[in-house]
């Protein structure tokens, strides 16, 4: 488990970063064909049931975490992948054999989690945290194995730690799967987890200085849970 150190990454940001004054929310960063996100936040949380409003000038940033199970036209918590935590309260999931990690967030602190995690989900939840199951990509510096195939092809998005910082990345383009595990290996990334992509899952969005800009368009309502930051 890591505390987040925030400055330390923000003074390590290049100048192709985005540029941003005192106020910014964030810090982008593109390099490596790569956009890699750095919120500034207070806290996390997964959302769940109902995609974060962008009204709520407390959210940074928005992502698609764990899988979704079916296209169902009403919520339930059985329909995401594996278990997880929301606000605090552990919920049980569907059964996913390609979760072979997770992310737990609590007290301000994180892990990514490999293999066994079902005890970890269990103190997230009695700290008021957050956790959800999925596919890790890299643990403590290495790749481990995935289902998934390092040919397939999409625009791949990670919830990664990068010199003991929180960043989502995610690839600027189509490419093969095994090709962004080489690209986050090269930017130096200690541990990554997969996020759920796909025409309407792959919609996310954060705050730039009070705007919202959307990473891509909103096409479907069958998503069921975000990684959430907050101010």
């Amino acid at each position: 488990m890591r505390i987040s150190v925030l400055l330390s990454c923000l003074v390590m940001l290049s100048c192709c970063s985005t540029p941003s004054g005192d106020r910014a929310d964030f810090r982008r960063k593109d390099t490596l064909g790569l956009i890699v996100l750095y919120p500034k936040y207070s806290s996390i949380d997964l959302v769940c049931g109902m995609m974060p409003s962008k009204n709520d000038t407390n959210i940074i940033l928005i992502a698609e975490a764990a899988y979704t199970g079916e296209l169902l036209e009403e919520f339930t918590h059985i329909n995401i992948a594996g278990d997880h935590v929301s606000s605090g309260k552990l919920h049980k999931g569907y059964t996913c054999e390609r979760n072979t990690g997770a992310f737990v967030y609590y007290n301000n602190e994180w892990k990514f989690c490999y293999k066994e995690y079902s005890e970890a989900m269990n103190i997230a939840a009695q700290n008021d945290g957050c956790a959800f199951g999925q596919e890790l990509i890299i643990h403590d510096g290495k790749l481990v194995e995935t289902a998934r195939k390092d040919e397939n092809l999409n625009q791949f998005r990670a919830l990664c730690e990068h010199n003991d910082s929180l960043c989502i990345i995610e690839s600027c383009d189509i490419i093969p799967f095994g090709d962004f595990k080489k690209k986050l290996l090269a930017y130096g990334i200690s541990d990554a987890i997969y996020l759920d992509m796909g025409p309407g899952w792959n919609h996310a969005w954060y705050r730039d200085k009070g705007k919202i800009v959307e990473l891509h368009p909103k096409v479907h309502n069958y998503c069921t849970n975000w990684i959430t930051f907050y101010k």
